[in-house]
């Protein structure tokens, strides 16, 4: 009996595990540092992506919660000091590029997809735009209820671009589409 009750102690032990997320900032990752996320706060992300009952319903609820993991990183990290864009920030440590967003927020959606969070998305490797003035974003693509409904239509990206507001703010999330164009959101 007492062997059960530390296997089933040492099982669930090791479902509620901390996650170790690496954030990168000070401009193009030149500095990284680790943010533990709670299995409590895991799982307060977990159960808000699960009352998506759409597509766009989960990337609403995917902005509000990357925001909030930003939020609990920079409890932990110098990014707390980070502000959208380049220059409310420049010079400060914590500060974030587009390149540390990218990196971090593509990190965040990999931890949430891992875990299952994202029923209506997967997680893809950021993109850039532009050839000389370059920008980088995280990005998502929904996914097909069929494989013939993704042959027949349109692949939907998105850009999950938290570079453009302050941390801890919902991440703007964007059709990529409109994102390549520049088409950049109202924050």
């Amino acid at each position: 009996m007492r062997r059960l009750a530390f296997l089933l102690l040492f099982c669930s032990a090791n479902a509620m595990a901390d996650e170790v997320v690496n954030v990168c900032f000070n401009y193009g990752c030149a500095a990284e540092e680790v943010a533990v996320f709670s299995e409590v706060r895991l799982a307060w992300a977990q159960e808000m992506l699960a009352t998506a009952d759409t597509a766009a319903r989960e990337r609403q609820l995917l902005s509000m919660v990357t925001g909030r993991l930003y939020l609990w990183a920079g409890q932990q990290t110098a990014i707390h000091a980070d502000r959208g864009g380049n220059f409310d920030d420049e010079g400060v440590r914590g500060a974030m590029d587009c390149i540390d967003h990218s990196t971090t927020t593509t990190s965040f959606l990999r931890l949430l997809e891992r875990r299952g969070a994202l029923r209506f998305h997967r997680v893809l490797d950021p993109v850039q735009r532009g050839w000389v003035f370059q920008h980088y974003s995280a990005q998502i693509e929904e996914i097909g209820s069929s494989l013939r409904q993704a042959e027949t239509e349109h692949v939907r990206r998105f850009a999950v671009d938290s570079w453009y507001v302050d941390n801890g703010r919902p991440a703007p999330v964007i059709p990529l589409e409109l994102w390549q164009e520049g088409n950049d959101p109202d924050v």
